[in-house]
């Protein structure tokens, strides 16, 4: 009998999952929660799906979990040199370019879609963006998500999201997306897990 442990290892846990990200007036909200199945069994249910890649980034996983914890620790390490070489902590859109490079080089060969988001230090603004398993790139101007569950999501995003929220609306509008889709998608389900990204850093909620 096969593992856990080692269905991860070798990709065959797929996490079907909801992620989002969603803009408010002065930080950028990335939510999702913590279950991860391997077909229809619930193998796991605190599965992390939502990392911190610098001070100032995150992103948030779906997809076979060995290849998305491989990508994430490699947008990790090269972040890190980068900082080291240049004196300066790596831009977001230098990140998501990052990952961008590593799943195009894959083509398919890695199960990984990721949502990349937070404050870019060198435009001086929060960016939301959304990279493909093969690499195709696409920014957002106010939210995002990706995952089985994103249909319902972006059902309560679409219907009470409005420009200009503040970080506690748009904390407790993440909440209720992520919570309907809970409540409509069978792989998605379990602890919520919330990060709110501001020009003073990453912070997770929850």
């Amino acid at each position: 009998m096969i593992s856990l442990e080692e269905l991860m290892k070798t990709g065959q846990l797929a996490s079907g999952t909801t992620t989002l990200a969603v803009k408010a007036e002065d930080a950028v909200i990335m939510a999702t929660e913590s279950q991860a199945t391997a077909g229809y069994l619930i193998a796991t249910k605190n599965a992390q799906k939502l990392f911190k890649i610098s001070d100032h980034v995150g992103a948030t996983i779906s997809g076979g979990v060995a290849d998305c914890q491989y990508i994430i620790d490699q947008a990790r390490a090269l972040a890190r040199l980068k900082h080291i070489e240049t004196g300066k902590e790596s831009t977001l859109k230098y990140i998501t370019n990052v990952i961008r490079n590593l799943l195009f080089q894959g083509r398919s060969f890695f199960l990984s879609m990721m949502l990349v988001a937070g404050y870019d230090v060198g435009e001086k603004a929060f960016k939301i963006y959304g990279v493909d398993l093969i690499g195709s790139l696409f920014e957002e101007e106010d939210y995002l998500s990706f995952g089985s569950g994103s249909t319902y999501a972006l059902g309560v995003l679409e219907a009470g999201y409005q420009k200009g929220m503040s970080t506690d609306e748009v904390v407790e509008l993440a909440k209720r997306a992520v919570t309907a889709a809970k409540e409509r998608d069978i792989a998605s389900g379990s602890k919520i897990q919330l990060a709110v990204i501001s020009k003073d850093g990453y912070n997770q909620v929850l």
